[in-house]
């Protein structure tokens, strides 16, 4: 029965299509036939309203981190399958034909719910990438494995100091449930960002405004 509540209302809360809603009411325009026709709050960016574009941001990324701090109180030993559950919702909502967006913001709300350190340092992989490509794609991707490829070197690399540095007995044990989770959703917003790939090859990929 937990399962299915926490399958539910991670779904649930990650199929909100926020992007879409915001700017039906605000600006009666349908943001699919906008830009790239994502949903998400760089593509909102596009319609040239800045404030829906952040409002669509911080929406995102709360329908990503609620569930999985609510997970983490209540169910904590189902917190990796709420977080996958809510990432999935963003990017195949029902109320949608199963047809969203990239998931980087709810993956962001995620990583924010399991740890402020890996969701600050996305961030600022993001920036620094965007400030120098420009595209929003190569920064989500390239965030997303650097958040992955540290945080595995960390596992990896702070038993071995800890070990050097004590000469007792004791044995460490290396939590790769998280590592195992965070490679999962580098694959999966690959996955949703494979038509920028293509875009990106053919030189049709269009830049972002910072």
């Amino acid at each position: 029965m937990d399962i299915i509540i926490v399958i539910l209302f991670s779904y649930l809360s990650g199929s909100i299509p926020f992007g879409l809603i915001l700017t039906k009411i605000f600006r009666d325009q349908d943001i699919r036939n906008i830009g790239s026709g994502n949903i998400g709050a760089t593509n909102v960016l596009r319609t040239g309203n800045k404030f829906l574009a952040g409002l669509t941001l911080v929406l995102d990324i709360l329908k990503g981190y609620i569930p999985v701090i609510i997970a983490g109180h209540y169910f904590p030993g189902l917190i990796q399958l709420s977080c996958l559950l809510a990432f999935l919702g963003h990017v195949f909502p029902v109320w949608l034909k199963f047809k969203g967006g990239k998931g980087v913001a709810t993956y962001l709300g995620i990583l924010l719910a399991l740890s402020i350190q890996l969701g600050l340092l996305f961030m600022f992989t993001w920036l620094v990438v965007s400030l120098i490509f420009k595209y929003s794609s190569v920064s989500s991707m390239f965030a997303s494995l650097s958040v992955f490829i540290i945080h595995t070197i960390r596992e990896i690399a702070g038993p071995i100091f800890e070990r050097m540095s004590d000469h007792s007995s004791k044995t460490y044990e290396i939590d790769a449930s998280l590592s195992l989770l965070l490679f999962i959703f580098f694959i999966l917003l690959v996955f949703t960002h494979r038509k920028n790939i293509s875009n990106l090859k053919n030189k049709t990929e269009l830049k972002i405004k910072i």
